[in-house]
């Protein structure tokens, strides 16, 4: 049985769809061809661009080859055949579809050899100044996204911001190229000779440029232009020159290309790379779909509006108010309220709140000793006062301990500034420190949320189950800024197992917290090399945990080991007399034990002891 006409259809179809599809598929062919090398400024920049926009906005799969003439870096003549036949090799038996010329020298070197190579390949010239193909012949299958940008016009940008400007190096290098550059500039500065007087570098190496440029007088300035090659003949790298520039000179830098902005350059008007990259990548399209490269015109690019850096604009101490109208700053840093006013915010809530209550604390210790006084009298007030006075109590401690997170967070801060003020900012570290900062603001909430608590009547602590280790680890992070900043080594030992205790977990930090500050203001007055605080933790029995904070301090007097936990008691001047009276009625309240001893050899120990919690 023969096929019906539908199958014979469908099969046709298929076929003619099958010998399409490799067709299809066929990737249309571009070729970069750089004047020195990809890398070279300001055309790697350009390059990097154009070659992501082609891909994205072409229909079809895009093959792209790059090439780097080389030759064009020295200035003798030399013998271009040998690249001529390597590209002829590189693309035989294959056709082009568009040759993209980055730069005057690459567009010069293929409109010469274009009917030995690519005879009918359009041709895209990109990233070179009109000035520079004055004497190419263009024909219909050529088109070029030109610049043209005022030279006199960023002389013109240095003197305005700088007026007191006496010299203006010019850094620019030796190749034919640069040589073209240099006589245009020496041509376009003539006017500016009364105003200035301008240094040329072209006959030097780069190191030579360098010691230059180390030594300028003040009131210089450095145009920086471009250093392809420099006078002994090294080929260098944009990027890397201009850095090893902006960390020794003595003055500051100007260039005219967008890819040198935020890599040492004060700024000013500026040559869009990004655009002439977007424009060739338009041109380019328009090309590979079918438009004849003649029929399309552009139009020519200029410098865009001014730019500056304001990093560079402080460090050579430019005053805004001479930057011209319109002109844009970037790299601002942000102040110290924008960065962290939320946690600004917290401190300074938190420190009037214990302004607040330190003052009630203050006013309700005068009102118990006039009580005492009257109590004979007045029997049912001092019952009274006795109550408020224990409520007092709790919140001296929220008054108290609410200060050492805080001056942990204050710490940080200021840590936090200096590492993003740094040049270049460590903002790896100042990361870390923000984080610490969270943690400390975090710790000084709970504090707030879990003793305002037990101010209020029908509530109590949170007691749950904690491993002592990991409270002891939490405490010496709000701790180690402190430490640090009284040259004091904190360490901490203890069992690997861990060591369980049933209690609120604030409260019990506030223990280690007290007993830790109060060794750290024990040592004062010892060597800070000798300065050491050690936190134990170890089993005691069965079915208790120890723990004890030893200092190389003064020690205490033998007579008042046992009342430094009374409340009130200090031999500080500015001291409330609260911490070691807390951390004795937290320890006590969870079932614990506390007590001082004098080390033998010198300093005080701190000792308590918990219960430990055996879940059922």
């Amino acid at each position: 049985m023969g096929r019906s006409p539908f199958a014979r259809a469908g099969a046709a179809i298929l076929l003619i769809l099958a010998m399409l599809g490799p067709a299809a598929a066929q990737p249309q062919r571009v070729l970069l061809l750089h004047s020195f090398g990809p890398h070279f400024s300001p055309w790697g920049a350009i390059a990097s661009r154009l070659r992501e926009e082609i891909i994205q906005q072409s229909r079809t799969p895009i093959a792209l080859y790059e090439a780097s003439l080389q030759i064009g870096r020295f200035g003798e003549p030399h013998d271009e055949a040998p690249f001529v036949d390597y590209l002829r090799a590189l693309f035989a038996g294959r056709s082009l579809d568009l040759v993209v010329a980055m730069g005057a020298p690459a567009a010069q070197f293929f409109l010469h050899h274009r009917p030995g190579l690519f005879p009918s390949t359009p041709l895209l010239i990109t990233g070179a100044d009109v000035r520079t193909l004055r004497d190419a012949t263009l024909t219909a299958n050529d088109t070029a996204v030109a610049v043209w940008f005022d030279q006199a016009r960023l002389i013109d940008n240095i003197l305005q911001l700088l007026p007191d400007t006496k010299t203006i190096v010019v850094a620019t290098g030796a190749s034919p190229i640069e040589k073209f550059w240099l006589e245009n500039l020496q041509r376009e500065y003539q006017p500016f000779a009364a105003r200035a007087n301008f240094e040329w570098l072209n006959q030097m190496s780069l190191e030579e440029m360098l010691e230059h440029v180390a030594r300028l007088p003040p009131r210089s300035a450095i145009y920086y232009n471009h250093i392809h090659v420099d006078a002994h003949g090294v080929p260098q790298e944009n990027e890397r020159a201009l850095s090893r520039f902006h960390q020794v000179a003595k003055a500051p830098i100007f260039s005219f290309i967008d890819s040198n902005f935020g890599h040492g350059i004060v700024g000013g008007p500026l040559v869009s790379t990004e655009l002439i990259a977007r424009q060739s990548a338009a041109v380019a399209i328009r090309i590979l779909r079918g438009e004849s490269a003649g029929d399309i015109k552009t139009p020519t690019l200029g410098l865009e509006p001014p730019v500056y850096d304001w990093r560079e604009l402080r460090r050579w101490n430019i005053d805004e108010a001479r930057l011209p109208p319109g002109s844009t700053v970037q790299f601002r840093e942000a102040t110290v309220w924008e960065r962290y006013h939320w946690q600004l915010t917290a401190i300074f809530i938190a420190s009037l709140a214990q302004m607040a209550i330190i003052t009630w604390l203050l006013l309700e210790r005068r009102g118990r000793r006039t009580a005492q006084l009257e109590a004979r009298e007045r029997f049912l007030e001092v019952m009274h006062l006795n109550r408020t006075a224990a409520a007092g109590a709790l919140s001296a401690s929220f008054a108290h301990e609410l200060s050492q997170p805080l001056e942990a967070a204050l710490l940080n801060t200021d840590t936090a500034e200096r590492l993003i003020a740094a040049n270049p900012p460590d903002l790896a570290r100042a990361k870390e420190v923000l984080i610490d900062i969270r943690q400390a603001n975090k710790h000084a909430a709970e504090v707030i949320r879990h003793l305002k608590k037990l101010l209020k009547r029908g509530t109590g602590p949170r007691v749950q189950g904690f491993d002592l280790n990991e409270a002891i680890a939490d405490a010496l992070q709000i701790l180690s800024p402190e430490a640090i900043k009284r040259s004091i080594t904190l360490r901490a030992n203890g069992v690997q197992l861990p060591l369980p205790v049933k209690a609120d977990r604030i409260h019990f930090q506030q223990v280690v917290l007290n007993l830790v500050t109060n060794g750290m203001d024990a040592m004062i007055d010892t060597a800070p090399e000798a300065r050491a605080i050690t936190i134990q933790a170890a089993l005691a029995g069965d079915w208790q945990v120890e723990v004890s904070v030893s200092d190389s301090g003064t020690g205490v007097p033998r007579q008042k080991l046992i009342e430094i936990f009374d409340t009130f008691y200090t031999t500080k001047q500015e001291g409330t007399g609260l911490g070691l009276s807390i951390a004795r009625t937290i320890v006590e309240s969870y079932g614990g034990k506390i007590w001082a001893e004098n080390r033998i050899e010198g300093g005080a120990v701190f000792r308590f002891t918990l219960p430990l919690f055996r879940p059922t």
